[in-house]
């Protein structure tokens, strides 16, 4: 009698344990009895009727992503591809919905990718694809959003994360970004050229005012330093003209001074003789003789005819 009781009482515990089952957190347990829907179970300890209820499946109820690569062609007939991530969940008071009426919710919702993508991009240039990359993406959720809620999905985003042309084209592009910032380079070198060469000639026109203002002060100096020696030589007897004549011999030999002093010099005074200073000395005197005889003989005939005149 206690033979048969043993796998009895095994039995009784293998069903009873079974009658048992967990559920994990965000998940769904699908239950059927006889092959039938039967219930929906979330996360915690459940228990359903041993040999009548069985777990058909489970459904995760966290949020989900998928990957879709997409190749197409552009407006401007560029080949492109595009990577399209789509995150989605299953709905929780939909979940018999999701199990049951789609076996393939991946391929569902690639499906639906490939067609909007390639019913949008080909309306666009390639440069309008970067642009708009989120318009794409707006118009990938709606389409599958207003499909996907029929089989108990949500569409929470859809993200275009890449858009990678064609090899070739991509070069292309480089090329034309380089030659465009090289472009911008040469005209900013450019204008940073004309405005030195403008400070530059700002800098010498205001060097040559300076310089000019420096020399017209220098001759002023000397003329007034030249009016004192003739004054002074004038008081101790020497007329106008000897002094003159005697300040520039003295500065013939100043500046023979002033060029033996530099011996890298290049400058040549001539005439520069031993005698250069005194028949220098001589030759001005004679000259402004000769110009007073002139100027006094140009008076006198002016004098007669002015007196002719009156008579």
């Amino acid at each position: 009698m206690n033979f048969y009781f043993i796998p009895l009482l095994v039995f009784g515990l293998i069903i009873l344990i079974s009658s048992f089952f967990i559920v994990k957190q965000q998940t769904a347990a699908i239950i059927e009895r006889f092959g039938r829907f039967n219930s929906i179970r979330q996360s915690g300890l459940q228990l359903k009727i041993p040999l009548v209820d069985k777990v058909a499946g489970r459904l995760s109820l966290k949020i989900q992503q998928l990957d879709v690569i997409v190749e197409t062609k552009t407006k401007d007939d560029v080949f492109v591809k595009l990577k399209v991530s789509v995150q989605f969940k299953v709905i929780r008071n939909k979940v018999e919905d999701a199990f049951y009426k789609l076996d393939y919710p991946h391929d569902q919702i690639t499906s639906y990718v490939f067609d909007v993508v390639r019913a949008e991009v080909p309306k666009m240039i390639l440069d309008d694809v970067f642009l708009k990359k989120d318009g794409i993406a707006i118009a990938v959720k709606s389409e599958l959003n207003d499909a996907m809620m029929e089989y108990g999905y949500d569409i929470i985003k859809t993200l275009v994360t890449d858009i990678d042309p064609d090899a070739q084209v991509k070069a292309a592009m480089n090329r034309i970004n380089a030659a465009d910032r090289e472009k911008t380079a040469a005209q900013y070198e450019g204008d940073a050229a004309r405005i030195l060469i403008v400070e530059k000639a700002k800098a010498e026109a205001e060097s040559k005012r300076l310089q000019g203002q420096g020399i017209a002060d220098q001759r002023r100096e000397i003329a007034r330093g030249l009016e004192e020696s003739v004054d002074v030589l004038n008081r101790v007897g020497i007329n106008s003209q000897e002094a003159s004549a005697l300040i520039v011999v003295t500065q013939h030999y100043d500046t023979l001074q002033a060029i033996g002093s530099e011996t890298n010099s290049n400058l040549i005074l001539l005439p520069n003789s031993p005698q250069a200073g005194s028949q220098m000395l001589n030759d001005m005197v004679a000259s402004f003789t000769a110009s007073n005889q002139i100027g006094e003989a140009m008076k006198k005939a002016k004098s007669k005819n002015e007196k002719q005149d009156d008579n």
